[in-house]
């Protein structure tokens, strides 16, 4: 496991802050750009246990559109990302493969919703995640990456292919982009407050 966490005793709330820690999940299918996501906003070194693809998981796992794609993650990525005084949030990725969803269950726990990235090339590949998601009866956003070269689908042609919740967020951004990406997620916080409030109305 390639671990570049520090663990410093102050490394995730600074001393004497008063804040609200938020568990987020950022996830989708193989391949998506989540590591990539994660790194780009974590203000902490990221913990990352990325892992370099042998032969065998080659065979398993489908490189089709990512043929360059040389590491994939095999339990988790790990970032904290502070959006105000009174938020934090502690991003946890977890692996898109169909073996590793047994590690959902130490990830999803405790978290408030998922930011969940789509490939708009390979939308099909979002069901299962999206599936696993609402299963654990997770709020998320729908966050489209779209990569150099992709075809570019409007948020709407999204959600009608994915078969979305009218009040369900869709953005575009580049997960290589630290401002884009700050904005899905400040979406998604924001949209999990209205359904917190919708809740307590």
């Amino acid at each position: 496991m390639a671990s570049r966490l520090s663990l410093s005793e102050d490394a995730y709330v600074p001393s004497g802050a008063q804040q609200t820690a938020v568990k987020i999940l950022v996830v989708g299918h193989f391949a998506v750009g989540k590591t990539t996501l994660i790194s780009s906003l974590s203000e902490i070194t990221p913990l990352s246990t990325e892992e370099r693809m042998t032969t065998l998981s080659e065979r398993v796992d489908d490189l089709k559109g990512v043929q360059g794609k040389t590491t994939t993650t095999v339990a988790l990525d790990f970032g904290r990302l502070t959006l105000s005084e009174r938020i934090v949030l502690y991003l946890f990725g977890s692996p898109g493969q169909q073996r590793f969803v047994s590690l959902w269950d130490d990830t999803a726990r405790g978290a408030l919703g998922a930011l969940v990235l789509v490939d708009p090339e390979r939308l099909a590949d979002s069901f299962d995640v999206m599936d696993l998601v609402e299963s654990y009866g997770l709020d998320f956003a729908v966050a489209i990456n779209h990569f150099d070269g992709s075809t570019v689908h409007t948020p709407e042609e999204v959600r009608e292919a994915l078969d979305l919740l009218p009040d369900t967020p869709v953005v575009t951004i580049d997960a290589r982009d630290e401002k884009s990406s700050v904005d899905a997620l400040i979406t998604l916080v924001r949209y999990l407050h209205e359904r917190a409030d919708l809740e307590h109305t």
